[in-house]
């Protein structure tokens, strides 16, 4: 629900206007002395008012003192300040203040709602004129800071990046070392558990009734004495074959098992094809003895194996042993030992077994290319890449896997994180990274501090102008100092001063002429010229007089006369203006105003609209003024309104230094003569012009007509066809559907 504070010292009045905004949903908080104010507003829960009422009447400039406490509480609160008289230097003075909108006494319903209509029709065009202060995209106080800044951070990047560079340098040559260290320990390590299998192989060999039970083919007795070797020796696999090439008995350890748990088959797997096999079971021979190693692919792993030869008592050859190691088994051991993760490839560079793709879930196979030229010649060539994977960096030393001594099986890949050599490199440059952050922090402490002194006095007088841009002539810059920006300070005071000067001239500018010929006089003077250029429109003119007016005013005296007259006006002038008409000149009792030209030119069509609306709403009043004047016991008003349309010429009138804007042409005259003819009827009516009624046609359903024949006038040959003006919902006159208007 919107909310609204009024201020006020009249308790009656105070209702009257609480009972006016509540009745159209808005919550209404009162207060009789400003000084209360805070007080009160917070025992409103959830209070952020759109609307200030405030009286100009409050003793001891209380009006002042409420509005600038609703300023600095409360952004972007419409203000009405009311006034139960005239008093020019009261209102300039609120103007000065930033104070835009007006409303005088009578405080009634209908007066309110003029004047909150006039509110959204000033604001709407203060808007639209309002100057919009472009972004400051780059703030002074950045623009000193940031050369500091900078210049700091060169001076920070290029110190580290020197004792970096130094730190790297160093860093980088231990850790190359430790991979190449990791690897030769890595190929050291195979070497080792490749005589390790040879010593399980040759203790099954020497093992009484092996050649026994593998002349007579009985696997059960192989297996009761193989598998406390193979438990002792924590081999993955071990097998006999007879002099055939035949499996015997296979002993394979089951994967995530016990200890002790082992599979034991026969016939299933065939070795004869095995290379190492078909050497042992031709007797062959090489310079490392009658043993030998290869590796072999199975379905679910990749297998080293030793093999040797099982001979009788003749030394002939009864069978073959096999001792296997998984390429799993190897990876996992080896980084235990070393902490290093450990790959397997191929002679073309392909993994099949690695710890470091088991963790990363990617594989990063070697370039076939490369895995050659290293393999052709290993003592002189050097692999060493990185792996860069989403999350880690690593980097890898290849060489590679001989068994036996001599047999080329393939290539064996040592890495480790990067990050190894970055924590290496932080840890090493810290000291040396603090200092250099002190030094920042106190380069951009010290270009702040700069800034501030020169750019807080300049955002003050930003901050001061956009103000002034809405309105606001209280406004004062504080100014310290002696230097340029001081000066701007002490300058722009001067200026606000010439402008509240102005403002009050502007003032009483707009007193003397409408606001819209004001503004057009400054718009004509701007442009360079002393005088307001004749132009042709076509417009509504209205003419407003008080019938028998003159008669009343002989037993009465002049003072009352005026203000009689000022007490009309005061009611019929808003309604014009909120309608977009301009009051053009007072004539003793009678008005003259104009539509359709100032300050927006419009279709005779709207002109003739609002004209009407507007004659028909300054009736009204005019019968609620009459119904006070009545129980004052003052004489009733009767006025009568002549309108009409057509083609004007409207400029300035008058001589160089002393101008007159006003329109003149025959739809002036015509106005005047049909006022004159309303002056025939008892009671106060509207006149309009034919033109008039067929410029309404348009907006019929809001006004009823009553010809009134047709009038001879002076200085017209033709007769005035003549229409009086009704209501769209009164019981007089025709729908305009029923008039023969064309």
């Amino acid at each position: 629900m919107p909310q609204a504070i009024v201020i006020h010292s009249d308790s009656q009045i105070l209702i009257d206007l609480s009972s006016y905004l509540t009745k159209r949903g808005i919550e209404v908080v009162t207060i009789t002395d400003p000084t209360s104010l805070y007080s009160t507003i917070d025992e409103v829960e959830a209070f952020s008012p759109v609307l200030a009422i405030i009286d100009l009447h409050l003793p001891d400039d209380g009006w002042l003192l409420g509005y600038q406490k609703i300023l600095r509480r409360f952004s972007g609160v419409r203000t009405l300040f009311l006034t139960n008289r005239s008093d020019p230097n009261l209102i300039m003075r609120a103007k000065v203040h930033g104070a835009k909108h007006f409303m005088r006494a009578p405080f009634t319903e209908e007066a309110l709602l003029q004047a909150l209509r006039r509110m959204a029709q000033l604001d709407r065009l203060d808007k639209e004129k309002r100057i919009t202060l472009p972004e400051i995209k780059m703030p002074v106080r950045a623009k000193i800071t940031f050369p500091y800044t900078v210049l700091a951070l060169l001076i920070i990047l290029a110190a580290a990046y020197l004792s970096s560079q130094a730190a790297l340098e160093s860093v980088e040559a231990r850790f190359i070392n430790q991979l190449i260290e990791t690897a030769k320990l890595s190929a050291e390590w195979m070497v080792r558990e490749e005589n390790r299998m040879l010593g399980t192989l040759r203790l099954l060999v020497n093992t009484a009734g092996v050649d026994e039970a593998v002349l007579a083919g009985d696997s059960e007795s192989l297996r009761l004495i193989a598998l406390p070797v193979a438990i002792n020796a924590r081999e993955d696999i071990v097998g006999i074959l007879n002099a055939s090439g035949e499996n015997i008995l296979t002993l394979q350890h089951t994967p995530s098992g016990a200890l002790e748990e082992y599979e034991a088959f026969k016939g299933s797997v065939e070795y004869s094809d095995f290379e190492p096999v078909q050497k042992v079971l031709n007797q062959k021979d090489d310079s490392t003895g009658d043993k030998f190693a290869g590796i072999a692919h199975s379905s679910d792993d990749v297998y080293f194996y030793v093999t040797g030869p099982l001979l009788d008592d003749s030394g002939d050859l009864i069978g073959v042993v096999l001792i296997g190691k998984s390429a799993d088994t190897f990876t996992r051991q080896i980084r235990e030992d070393t902490l290093a993760h450990i790959s397997f490839y191929d002679k073309n560079g392909q993994s099949y077994a690695s710890s470091l793709f088991d963790v990363i879930e990617e594989e990063y196979p070697l370039d076939g290319d490369e895995a050659t030229t290293f393999l052709s010649d290993p003592e002189t060539h050097t692999l060493i890449r990185p792996l860069v994977t989403s999350n880690q960096s690593y980097r890898e030393a290849v060489g590679e896997w001989k068994a036996r001594g001599e047999v080329s099986l393939g290539l064996i890949g040592v890495a480790f994180p990067e990050t190894d050599l970055i924590n290496t490199s932080s840890e090493t440059n810290v000291q040396i990274f603090l200092a250099l952050v002190f030094v920042l922090v106190l380069v951009v402490l010290t270009g702040i501090s700069v800034a501030n002194r020169i750019s807080k006095p300049l955002i003050e007088v930003v901050n001061a102008s956009e103000q002034v841009s809405q309105g606001n002539l209280d406004v004062h810059v504080h100014v310290d100092g002696n230097d340029e920006v001081a000066v701007l300070a002490y300058s722009f005071n001067h200026m606000i001063d010439g402008l509240r000067e102005g403002s009050l001239y502007r003032d009483l500018l707009g007193r003397t002429v409408s606001p819209e010929v004001r503004d057009t006089l400054r718009d004509t003077l701007q442009a360079g010229g002393l005088r307001l250029e004749g132009q042709d429109a076509m417009a509504t003119v209205m003419l407003a007089d008080v019938q028998d007016f003159v008669t009343l005013a002989e037993n009465e005296n002049p003072t009352t006369i005026l203000h009689w007259l000022n007490e009309l006006f005061g009611r019929l002038v808003p309604i014009i203006t909120s309608y977009s008409g301009v009051v053009n000149e007072f004539s003793g009792d009678a008005l003259f105003a104009f539509f359709g030209i100032l300050p927006t030119p419009l279709h005779i069509a709207e002109s003739a609209y609002i004209s009407c609306r507007a004659g028909l709403e300054m009736l009204n009043d005019l019968q609620v003024l009459n119904d006070l004047r009545y129980r004052r016991g003052d004489p009733v008003l009767r006025m009568g309104i002549g309108i009409n349309t057509g083609p004007v010429t409207a400029g300035g009138l008058g001589a160089e230094n002393r101008l007159h804007y006003t329109i003149i042409g025959d739809t002036v005259n015509t106005a005047q003569r049909i006022e004159s003819i309303s002056h025939m009827l008892p009671e106060s009516a509207i006149m309009i012009s034919k033109p008039t009624a067929i410029a309404i046609w348009d907006n019929r359903g809001h006004f009823r007509l009553q010809p009134y024949g047709e009038h001879l006038v002076k200085g017209k040959q033709e007769a005035l066809k003549v229409y009086r003006l009704f209501p769209g919902d009164s019981n007089s006159g025709f729908p305009l559907e029923e008039l023969d208007l064309f």
